[in-house]
Parts: structure tokens; sequence; C-alpha cells
């Protein structure tokens, strides 16, 4: 994960790198995503996830598309 001041910057180190840009998300979408990603994880039963149930947890917060795609045909 890089962290940048806007999506032009993103764009500029992609640039210079030869880079494709990846999924860009906002602050509140980190967060949101970290807190549903690793609220369980010190529960004794974690288990980790599949792949559906990662999938399941992007969808549900509406960050869909090749990028959150895990396997063919989920994205």
């Amino acid at each position: 994960m890089l962290l940048f001041r806007s999506e032009g910057d993103v764009d500029r180190w992609c640039e210079r790198r030869g880079r494709a840009r990846g999924a860009v998300l906002s602050l509140d979408q980190t967060w949101a995503l970290a807190r549903a990603w690793y609220h369980d994880r010190l529960d004794p039963s974690f288990r980790g996830r599949s792949a559906a149930e990662a999938v399941a947890i992007f969808r549900g917060l509406g960050l869909t598309g090749p990028f959150w795609s895990l396997s063919d045909g989920d994205g």
C-alpha cells in the first residue's frame, strides 16, 4: 500500500515507474476495509478467509472490478 496526496500524484508515480495504476481508495474507504478485514483476527476461532469470503467483503464495501477480483468470474 502506498499513500499519496492526490490521484494526480498516483498517476505521475505510475508513469515515472512504468506501472499500471491499481485501485485508489480514500482514507475513509481504507479505514472501512481495515475494519472489515481485521475485526476478527484476534478471535481464537479465526481461520483465515477463502477467496469468496474476501470478495464478499470487497463487494460489501463497494470495491468491485478487476482489481478486486481474486479468481476468474468473481468480480
